[in-house]
């Protein structure tokens, strides 16, 4: 299958005849609904067998004897104005997804990407790939009493696909429609094959068509919905703080996908402005569980009786999760940085390893690839099939793609910040920038300013130490810190030179990535595609990590994707961490064994339980 898909794209590039691409494109899909393995029953998943079988009682990352009560507090940065967090305008509420709103299938958090059943019983891809259909749980049921049935499913995803955040509209963009078969039978048509796209359907989030009810979608903050999770809202402050409490009549509380879970009787969120404050919040005992990003709080700032005496506790959660791409991102919307030659000469003043030493008490690793800390990351030189995809695009790619390894920056001996900055010169001056009248400038004597807008205060101290290597080069840095809303505002609109940005990726990349780097989404309001990337060659990548039939494939091809990335110098590599740090009053407990791919708060949310007094 890796042959014909490059085949495929071989053609398309070659830019063959009408007639004959239409053949080979029509033979493809034609070979791959022939060998794409139809999927049905309980579990479902991308290229293995699934790891639980239909009779099994829970995961085993849960304790399926977790006595049920208690409450947890969490903080949350920011404000709300939403109950309802579909919609690009407004700022929903924490918590709202995960704990009232359920999909038709439940994702397994030890295993790459696979599925099993939630509201509906199982599912079914046909033969020919091009459609899914699910059967619901005729047990399911909204909190306000009524079934889930398959027109509540079909509004649902039509809903967000036609109002719902762009990203929907991108995520989404092969299935045709959703049909409703029969009450409780949904089937989703495809717009052509996709090996994940049965099992991005099982995500769709599910809501009561009667809490639409002909309103207008975007303008639905207030009005609680219609759901079927765990909790619904019991009470709020608008902007403050929301409460969940746990629906005793929860129809789902004996399934496997749900044992041993959801096991607080109330969960609060409390709002906090910054982080300093609710550092010190969650000391006095505001609120319970304290995921921590930041190294220096994590090395400083845990510390003081309630660590002395074991109230509060702390430790490092290791995990295999994909840790993505996080660093400062070109907006190349922006003249400044369409030339790749001052992307690169950027990249090359950041000094990781001063900063990890003297900023970071050397917690971090240096991120050097868009898949960091998993299988999917570019190794050493392409060979093998990665070669032979690559080959087709050799003349609309630098040569550096195939000649030297992912570029790594790094002032580590025998390399130096000196030997860096050098090389950076160089660069901009081929790119027309150079040093005279106190400032780089470039033909018509402008000079080099760049903007960086940040929305965590804590992030100034890291900015300050790249902004004077920049100055060296005579470019003019100014960083500010902005307010979140502002700041969410100015992101969806792409108002911005440079920001921190991360890019977190699952196991199994898919059609995630047409959102972060495809083409079409880089003039979408809302989506991550951050850079404004309008690549031909990053495009056929993706859809060739999108497509792959298997495992193997997937990842050849997204190799191929980071090393095209990387090359390209889209973004000033930052670092990442393979551990959660976390902290929490000593009030609860949790399972014994944790799960391989996992979000530190999320999981905690769903499988931890209050001590019994």
């Amino acid at each position: 299958m890796a042959v014909l898909a490059r085949m495929l794209i071989a053609a398309y590039h070659a830019q063959m005849s009408s007639f004959r691409l239409v053949f080979v494109i029509l033979l493809g899909l034609l070979l791959l609904a022939v060998v794409a393995p139809a999927q049905a029953g309980f579990g479902m998943a991308l290229g293995y067998t699934p790891k639980y079988g239909e009779g099994f009682s829970h995961f085993d990352y849960v304790n399926p004897e977790a006595p049920r009560g208690g409450r947890l507090n969490l903080a949350q940065i920011g404000s709300f104005d939403s109950l309802n967090p579909f919609p690009l305008r407004g700022q929903a509420a924490a918590g709202l997804n995960q704990l009232m709103f359920e999909s038709l299938m439940e994702s397994s958090l030890d295993e790459p990407f696979s599925q099993y059943g939630l509201l509906a019983e199982r599912g079914e891809l046909a033969e020919d790939g091009l459609s899914v259909s699910f059967w619901l749980n005729p047990a399911a049921r909204f909190h306000d009493g009524s079934p889930v049935l398959a027109e509540d499913v079909k509004v649902s995803f039509d809903t967000l696909r036609e109002h719902g955040h762009p990203w929907y509209r991108i995520y989404w963009g092969d299935i045709a429609r959703a049909v409703v078969v029969d009450e409780r039978v949904i089937r989703f048509e495809f717009a052509r094959v996709n090996p994940e796209l049965h099992l991005l359907v099982g995500q769709v989030p599910v809501f009561s068509r009667r809490w639409v009810d002909g309103e207008n979608f975007d303008r639905l903050a207030l009005k609680e919905p219609i759901t079927s999770g765990p909790y619904r809202v019991e009470h709020y402050d608008l902007g403050k703080r929301i409460t969940y409490v746990r629906n005793p009549d929860y129809w789902g509380k004996d399934l496997p996908v749900r044992r041993g879970q959801y096991n607080f009787e109330r969960i609060t969120y409390k709002y906090y402005r910054d982080f300093v404050v609710a550092m010190e919040a969650f000391k006095a005992g505001e609120f319970d569980f304290n995921m921590e990003y930041n190294s220096k709080r994590w090395a400083r700032d845990y510390i003081g009786s309630p660590f002395r005496s074991g109230r509060i506790l702390r430790d490092e959660l290791p995990h295999s999760n994909n840790a993505g791409m996080q660093g400062f991102v070109f907006n190349q919307r922006r003249p400044l940085f369409q030339d790749i030659r001052v992307r690169q000469a950027l990249g090359l003043a950041l000094d990781f390893e001063w900063s990890n030493r003297n900023l970071f008490y050397d917690q971090y690793e240096y991120n050097d690839s868009y898949f960091a800390n998993s299988e999917l990351a570019a190794q050493g030189l392409p060979e093998g099939e990665e070669l032979a995809l690559l080959a087709p695009f050799r003349g609309q790619l630098p040569g550096a793609v195939f000649e030297q390894p992912t570029p790594l920056v790094s002032t580590a001996p025998p390399g130096s910040l000196r030997e860096n900055l050098r090389q950076a010169r160089d660069l901009l001056a081929e790119a027309g920038w150079t040093y005279r009248d106190g400032a780089l400038r470039n033909a018509r004597g402008e000079p080099f300013r760049i903007h960086i807008m940040l929305v965590q205060r804590a992030f100034e101290r890291i900015v300050a130490p790249y902004a004077r290597n920049l100055a060296v080069l005579g470019i003019q840095v100014d960083y500010r810190t902005v307010d979140p809303a502002l700041y969410q505002r100015r992101m969806d609109n792409f108002d911005f030179d440079m920001v921190v940005a991360g890019y977190n990726q699952t196991q199994s990349p898919g059609n995630e990535l047409m959102g972060m780097f495809h083409s079409s989404s880089a003039d979408e309001p809302g989506s991550r595609n951050l850079m404004g990337l309008k690549d031909p060659v990053l495009d056929a990548l993706i859809e060739q990590v999108i497509y792959a039939v298997d495992r193997e494939s997937l990842v050849t091809a997204a190799r191929a994707l980071d090393r095209v990335l990387m090359h390209g110098h889209h973004i000033v590599p930052q670092w990442y961490i393979a551990t959660h740090r976390v902290a929490w009053w000593d009030k609860f407990e949790r399972p014994e064994t944790l799960p391989l791919y996992y979000q530190a708060v999320s999981w905690m949310i769903a499988t931890w339980w209050a001590k019994e007094d």
